[in-house]
């Protein structure tokens, strides 16, 4: 059996709207913009909440980090999918791979809870036989024990899989975990994503299923 591993934000949906929406709505002013800070969002809440306290001239402590954290999960979680939109091709590919036999499943490090919401509205979740998130475990992404996890979850083996992200934390997560890396080339790093060396690249999902069949025969 092959499995397919995805992450979320910034992989399968351009969520970085709705991320900096909710982070403005924690420091209480607009400190981070849309068109400039997308690849801050992918880093989660916390990053986006101690970049915003800098350029205000706060200190950016992790107490006042965490006192701040409530209010943006609490406007992120009320407007998850405001803005929120699918990377062009995703769905075809998700269905085209299940076809082919592949098993499914999502590893990110967006809490559990709110990454199985977003996944309801935009009318993925059925498609994912197992999820992971940030929370489910005592370790996340780049610890690759998030991401063989959810491999076992799948009943499926590191050796038979690949994982499809965007960024560092999921090439170091699939590195040290043994497991193929296809990063995706439309995200806010573009090209650039091809200095961390995975196994392959992605400009296109309607690329994806010949090139994982490619990758794991």
């Amino acid at each position: 059996m092959r499995s397919a591993i995805f992450d979320l934000d910034g992989t399968l949906a351009d969520t970085s709207a709705d991320l900096i929406a909710a982070a403005n709505a924690g420091l209480g002013a607009e400190l981070l913009h849309p068109a400039r800070d997308q690849a801050l969002a992918f880093r989660g809440g916390r990053a986006m909440l101690r970049e915003g306290l800098a350029r205000a001239g706060s200190h950016a402590s992790d107490t006042e980090v965490e006192r701040r954290l409530p209010a943006f999960l609490a406007h992120y979680e009320a407007n998850i999918d405001r803005h929120t939109r699918l990377y062009p091709g995703v769905e075809g590919a998700l269905d085209s791979l299940a076809s082919a036999g592949w098993v499914l499943g999502v590893c990110t490090n967006k809490p559990a809870a709110l990454a199985e919401t977003l996944l309801g509205r935009l009318g993925l979740r059925d498609r994912f036989a197992a999820l992971l998130g940030g929370d489910s475990l005592p370790v996340r992404k780049p610890d690759p024990r998030h991401l063989t996890d959810t491999i076992a979850a799948l009943g499926g083996n590191p050796a038979r899989a690949v994982l499809v992200g965007d960024s560092d934390t999921d090439r170091n997560a699939a590195k040290a975990a043994g497991v193929a890396c296809v990063l995706v080339t439309f995200g806010p790093e573009g090209a650039a994503v091809e200095a961390l060396g995975p196994e392959a690249l992605l400009p296109d999902y309607a690329l994806l299923p010949d090139l994982l069949d490619r990758l794991i025969r």
